[in-house]
Formats: C-alpha cells, structure tokens, sequence
C-alpha cells in the first residue's frame, strides 16, 4: 500500500483563481502508473484556498452569505478533481472519486469519522481510489476544510501504508523561505525538531501551510515507514520515490 499526495502548490497555481498546472499534472500521473495497491490524495490549490479564505469558511458557519462561496468551493475542488481523474486516466489508471463531503464529517475542524471500508472495496477490485481538498460537514462548526493532509492522515492509520509520499512544488523543508537565496533542504525531520523550526508562506493557505503538513506527517508516521515531501516538478522522482529509491527530499521520522 502506497499513499501518494498531489500537493496543490505543484498541480495548480495556488496563486491565481483556477490556474492548473495541466502539463506537471500529466507527467505525475503517468509516473504513478503501474504502482499497485495505490490511493492518491490531491490538494485543491487555487481551486479551493482562494475563496475559501476569502469567505472565511475554515471557521465554520456564521452567517448566510457563506453558503453560496460554500456551493461554489465545493463546485470549483470538483473541476480540480475531474481534471486529475481525466490525467489518470489517460495515463492508464483506473482512478475512482470519492469526494470527503459524502464520506467524512470533522467535529471543530478535525476529521472525526471517516469510514474506509468503501475504499477498501475499491482497492480490492484493483481501482485507485482518489481523495481530495474539500469542504465538509461539522459538528460543532456547522462545515469545515478537509484537507488532503488530513485525509492522509486518517487513511496511514487505517491503511497502514509502507510508504507516504507528499508531492510538492519544493525540494522538501526548507530551512528559510525557499525563494530566498541560500535556502538549504532539512534532509529529515523528527518530533523533537518541530518546536525549533520556522516555517514559510508564500501564499494563503486555509488548512494549515506547512506547519500543519509535518504535524500531520508526523502523527501518521510510524516506526520503519517510508515518509517523505518531494518535488513534483522534478521528472522522474515520484516515480523513483514510488519504486522505493533513494530521493532528494525531506523525510520525516518516528522512532
């Protein structure tokens, strides 16, 4: 079993309103062809954290007005995820969708019950069960924001993967503001490192940034599993990362 997360920052332009990065897409795809036993899990990117923060829907409800941003966030992570089962499919995939609003419910803005058992069903029929960013009922805030960390998060404890990998628009963690000159890769992280790092926006994120993505790698992480952000832009590496090879990245260890 092998999880795989298309980050949103490689697959879209997180900068610009509905901007996919269609080609970067394509090839990801096609490196994951032929991996067995595989679930994917993609960011929603410029589909979703945009309006999303704009409408403040990471808080929950509170008021009528956000219910049509709600409607349109949840139409617009949808575009997102038809183009990624179409790039899937192209490559020779079988992918099958299985949107976080009818499977999963968050109570105060973390997953509280998600049910695999209908994944798994998948998996066993040799299909590619495809997750994704999404806005999703919650009990105590009315909705919330699923992420796809969280996603992953849940599915590494119920699925017990070998191998864990983030696919991201940078070399991994980096010790500064990858913009800015001298930024140097941190090669692992471990639980003890967490509360001296500094870590780096360069554009709004509803879910968490990037604090949040090694604090759920972190959690899901467990001894002698393969856990790792690598670059997507990179040709080659997913599907070396996939294979098991040693890659250029950031892994993130639990003894």
């Amino acid at each position: 079993m092998i999880l795989v997360k298309l980050g949103g920052s490689v697959i879209t332009d997180k900068s610009q309103y509905h901007a996919v990065r269609l080609d970067v897409l394509r090839r990801l795809c096609k490196e994951m062809t032929g991996a067995e036993d595989i679930v994917v899990v993609h960011g929603a990117g410029s589909f979703g954290h945009i309006m999303a923060h704009e409408h403040a829907l990471a808080g929950g409800h509170r008021d009528g007005s956000q219910i049509p941003a709600y409607a349109a966030v949840s139409r617009d992570v949808r575009e997102l995820n038809l183009m990624v089962l179409d790039a899937m499919i192209e490559a020779g995939m079988s992918p099958v969708s299985l949107p976080p609003s009818a499977g999963i419910t968050l109570k105060d803005g973390v997953l509280e019950d998600y049910d695999t058992g209908l994944l798994q069903s998948y998996l066993d029929m040799g299909m590619v069960p495809v997750i994704f960013g999404d806005v999703a009922l919650d009990s105590v805030q009315g909705f919330a924001i699923c992420s796809g960390d969280q996603a992953m998060e849940r599915l590494a404890k119920e699925l017990s993967p070998r191998r864990s990998i983030f696919v991201s628009d940078v070399d991994g963690i980096m010790d500064r503001d990858p913009a800015e000159q001298g930024a140097e890769l941190i090669g692992a992280i471990t639980p003890d490192d967490l509360d001296s790092m500094t870590f780096h926006a360069r554009v709004k994120d509803v879910t968490g940034g990037i604090r949040r993505k090694v604090e759920s790698m972190l959690a899901m992480c467990s001894p002698g599993m393969d856990c790792i952000i690598i670059n997507g832009n990179v040709p080659g590496l997913l599907a070396d990362a996939i294979a098991g090879k040693e890659v250029r990245g950031t892994r993130v260890k639990v003894d």
